[in-house]
């Protein structure tokens, strides 16, 4: 609302508070930044609804003073802590915690768990390829004669391609000849499931040792479920994490500490999930 008012013979323009109408521009650009920071660092697997739904609700927000208020501060408190860890190191502790990696010994099998297809190209995810080399790296070694690969189920996506026939194929490729031999882990949706899985395979095979293979910052909750599936069984699990190839781990560069960042989240929330009696994640 705008008054004229009148003071020592000058006119002067009030203005009022900005309208409802006038807040809403600003909470949907606020609610469209939070959508792009959690599709990036939560991985979320529907990031355009999850965006929609933040757009919308950040408008409705920047509409009422009280509300409007409070996405402020809370995107301002957000911006500082997002600041906070790419521009320091602050995050080498946490992530260096997510990682366990043992000494590799001579083993059963080698268990190279699964890290995603890209669906539209019909390939391995860039964590499942390095998971992969690094598994094989292992049985060129003479640590173990077998090799295991995991293969999706259909939770996510009935029309992505299946992981383990892709790595089985990256196998056959790379060794023609006299290649491990490769057990496939079926229908698995999560670390979980390819632990009871290795748990069968074990318990058919006699096995009693397998070297685990996966990423730096899943290795450590990953030896665990593994662990609380087979050490009752007399069956060790040693953690062999792959190289770390998404980002530096001394975390030089802003774009290291983003990366490390969106993995340090991901661990985390898999942690509380699990915690509270849901499936953890991959």
């Amino acid at each position: 609302m705008t008054r004229l008012g009148v003071g020592r013979g000058t006119l002067r323009l009030r203005s009022g508070g900005p309208t409802a109408l006038g807040g809403v521009p600003g909470g949907a650009a606020i609610g469209a930044a939070l959508g792009t920071l959690a599709a990036f660092l939560g991985e979320v697997r529907a990031p355009e609804s999850l965006l929609l739904l933040l757009t919308v609700a950040g408008g409705l927000a920047g509409a009422f003073p009280l509300s409007r208020r409070v996405l402020h501060w809370g995107a301002g408190l957000l911006s500082l802590l997002l600041a906070l860890c790419l521009l320091t190191p602050v995050l080498l502790g946490p992530l260096n915690a997510l990682s366990l990696e043992q000494r590799p010994q001579t083993a059963d099998a080698i268990v190279i768990l699964g890290g995603g297809v890209q669906c539209g190209t019909r390939g391995l995810a860039a964590s499942s390829q390095t998971r992969l080399l690094a598994g094989l790296e292992l049985w060129r070694a003479g640590y173990a004669p077998v090799v295991t690969v995991s293969e999706q189920s259909d939770l996510f996506s009935a029309t992505c391609p299946k992981m383990s026939v892709i790595e089985r194929e990256v196998i056959r490729k790379l060794y023609p000849q006299h290649g491990p031999q490769v057990l496939t882990l079926s229908n698995v949706t999560t670390t979980r499931d390819e632990a009871a899985r290795v748990r069968d395979l074990a318990q058919q095979s006699n096995w009693t040792r397998v070297l685990l293979v996966t990423s730096p910052s899943h290795s450590r909750r990953a030896a665990g479920m593994f662990a609380a599936q087979l050490d009752a069984r007399g069956v060790s699990v040693i953690s062999v994490p792959a190289p770390e190839t998404r980002f530096d781990a001394t975390l030089p560069l802003p774009s290291d500490r983003l990366y490390a960042l969106q993995v340090v989240l991901y661990e985390w929330l898999s942690r509380a999930k699990q915690g509270v009696g849901g499936t953890p994640e991959r």
